[in-house]
């Protein structure tokens, strides 16, 4: 995927993406933790603020001028491609990326760069082999498996581009406030949503018809009671490991 196509679906889907994503803080809580005492951040693929710390000074950037537009801070942030950061090498203490490593161009390439400028890099990715352990992907949507599978980094390419490279599990909290795809495991009526749809970026790559029929049966088994039948022990689960994963690295 190029970095016009990047701006492209967010300049038209990114409408409202601020209502459906907001941060968790759970996940807020191990992206700071990860941080640590930096004085500087760079937050690379910036959307619209989330899990920037808010304690430190923070170095937006941004492609897509509909996600800049939903900030508050919108002249502070930098335009720019992950690819081709317009930054000193090591003028920030941590680099940081939140599940944006995925729509860059050129992936290794946006890693050595944030290597370039700076001394640590905090990333929150997933991993794609995983993809269809989630039952919406695995039993209506498995083109998204697929599509993860082309164009996501491996984890193998974290560990390559980032040396002295950690990666651990981020759990997915049940009542996840982030709508990103996996955040809604134990409410599947919120996937009939559109808007809520709309804010999770797998589902404009796939056809619409696809997604409609997919949505439709979820629709059905929600009203007859299968899901609920279907998956019963979720509803005993406080958290799930979809494969998230938090990546840190003190390479720079």
């Amino acid at each position: 995927m190029d970095n016009s196509s990047h701006r492209l679906n967010y300049d038209s889907l990114g409408i409202d993406y601020c209502r459906y994503r907001i941060p968790d803080s759970r996940i807020a809580s191990r992206i700071r933790s990860a941080i640590g005492d930096a004085s500087t951040v760079c937050n690379i693929g910036a959307g619209t603020g989330s899990y920037e710390p808010r304690d430190i000074s923070v170095t937006p950037v941004e492609p897509s001028e509909r996600m800049i537009q939903q900030r508050a801070d919108a002249a502070s942030v930098v335009r720019a491609p992950a690819e081709d950061l317009p930054f000193a090498d090591g003028q920030f203490d941590v680099a940081m990326a939140v599940l944006t490593v995925h729509h860059w161009t050129d992936q290794r390439r946006g890693l050595s760069e944030m290597k370039r400028i700076s001394r640590r890099q905090v990333i929150m990715t997933f991993d794609p082999v995983m993809t269809d352990s989630f039952w919406l992907v695995r039993d209506y949507l498995p083109e998204f498996a697929a599509f993860d599978k082309k164009s996501a980094p491996s984890m193998e390419l974290y560990k390559e581009a980032l040396s002295d490279c950690l990666i651990s599990p981020v759990p997915v909290p049940w009542d996840c406030t982030d709508g990103f795809l996996a955040a809604y495991w134990r409410r599947p009526e919120r996937y009939l949503d559109p808007n809520a749809r709309k804010a999770i970026s797998l589902f404009s790559q796939v056809p619409e018809p696809t997604i409609s029929a997919a949505v439709s049966r979820l629709q059905k088994d929600i009203d007859s009671g299968e899901w609920a039948r279907r998956y019963a022990d979720l509803c005993k689960r406080e958290e799930m490991d979809f494969g998230y994963r938090l990546v840190v690295s003190n390479s720079g």
